[in-house]
């Protein structure tokens, strides 16, 4: 199927170079950090993860996501996501790499990877955090292919795929709570300290996948002869409409904990994120339009009458991705680490080549996406005709 990947319209092969020409620029700037080191980037020894953990943070919920499509098809028979699952598959795959691909850029030396991995300090919630990716990736790299390889052959897949099928449900649920976990369990930081942080994870990303596959969707349906369905997209707003009410309703969980019971460590964290702390509030305007986004998403998604006009549902889904990315992304990270344990407020902003190696890496997901994407469309356009 490989040779599918590779025809295309003078277009297709125009995004395909732009998308190199991006990541050669970010693999260049890449090239100076591995040179000079960390220093390039905006971190510092109050803020030790920055914009890479951040994207990490956040691509792994987009990679738990495709869960939602899994589950419905494989485990209920929802026959009607049957045509979008292997979208959602290998969107999975895409995000997995680039969260691998975070890691790599934020430890500095390629060689820190492969160290946690000769030598396993079973304790480490990193080493289970890689772990859990590389099996998501690898589970669905073997149930992808076979799928897409049956579906070609018009005939059923294997039947030992099943096992490996069932597998990727709780798995895809294991990557976001492990990621979770690095935050939860480190006890000098009040605002991550919390029972309910996984949680917070999974609705995020029940949320921030899916509304990412709708526009995939609709962007298919634009540029191929491959209709995804409208049910189908019309199933998968519903399940952003309630994820999205799940994690705002867990914020203000966290809310009412941090203020009610007078904690000062939780209460700094959110004063900071939302008012600013000590005169700083560089976060300010971005968590305020962040939640405005999240509250004017649920208005459109919540209304069957807004949800089921698709030109809505893309304006809304956009404000899911876009509030829930600010959140994960700036907010979480940021949020933790400022102020520090001494109350102490120390701003953290990406540097140019941080942001500069980030679209990098999100260029190989890209271009990993649209390799993939095209195959699949390519083989139902065939099986179509």
């Amino acid at each position: 199927m490989l040779e599918l990947a590779i025809k295309g319209s003078k277009k297709y092969y125009g995004w395909l170079a732009v998308l190199l020409v991006v990541i050669g620029i970010g693999f260049l700037v890449y090239l100076k950090q591995l040179d000079f080191g960390l220093g390039i980037t905006g971190m510092s020894r109050d803020v030790s993860w920055g914009f890479y953990i951040a994207n990490l943070t956040f691509l792994v919920g987009v990679a738990a996501g495709g869960v939602m499509v899994v589950l419905p098809y494989y485990l209920h028979d929802y026959k009607a996501f049957g045509r979008i699952t292997i979208l959602g598959e290998f969107l999975a795959i895409a995000a997995i790499v680039m969260c691998i691909l975070f890691v790599l850029v934020d430890l500095g030396q390629p060689m820190r990877v492969f160290n946690t991995l000769l030598y396993p300090s079973l304790n480490s919630v990193l080493f289970w955090d890689i772990v859990v990716l590389q099996g998501y990736l690898f589970i669905n790299l073997i149930v992808g292919w076979n799928v897409l390889e049956a579906e070609r052959n018009q005939t059923h897949y294997q039947a030992w795929l099943k096992p490996i099928i069932y597998l990727s449900i709780p798995w895809a649920v294991s990557i976001h709570t492990v990621t979770a976990f690095l935050y939860a369990g480190l006890p000098g930081r009040g605002f991550w300290m919390t029972a309910i942080m996984a949680p917070r994870f999974l609705s995020s990303a029940f949320a921030a996948g899916p509304a990412l596959l709708i526009l995939l969707c609709l962007l298919i349906r634009r540029v191929s002869n491959f209709d995804p369905g409208r049910e189908q997209i019309q199933s998968l707003a519903k399940i952003v409409a309630y994820a999205i009410c799940i994690n705002v309703f867990f914020f203000l969980c966290e809310v009412f904990t941090a203020f009610y019971s007078g904690i000062p460590e939780h209460m700094d964290h959110i004063k900071y994120l939302f008012f600013g702390l000590h005169g700083k509030a560089s976060l300010v305007p971005f968590m305020w339009t962040a939640y405005g986004l999240m509250l004017f998403a649920i208005i459109l998604l919540v209304n069957p009458i807004t949800r089921r006009n698709e030109g809505v549902l893309t304006v809304a889904c956009i404000a899911v991705f876009t509030g829930t990315y600010i959140d994960k992304g700036l907010g979480m990270i940021s949020g933790g680490f400022v102020p520090n344990p001494m109350h102490h407020v120390n701003e953290y902003a990406p540097s140019f080549p941080e942001i500069l190696i980030s679209l990098g890496v999100y260029g190989i997901g890209a271009l990993i996406l649209t390799l993939f994407y095209k195959m699949s469309i390519s083989v139902k356009e065939e099986v179509g005709a």
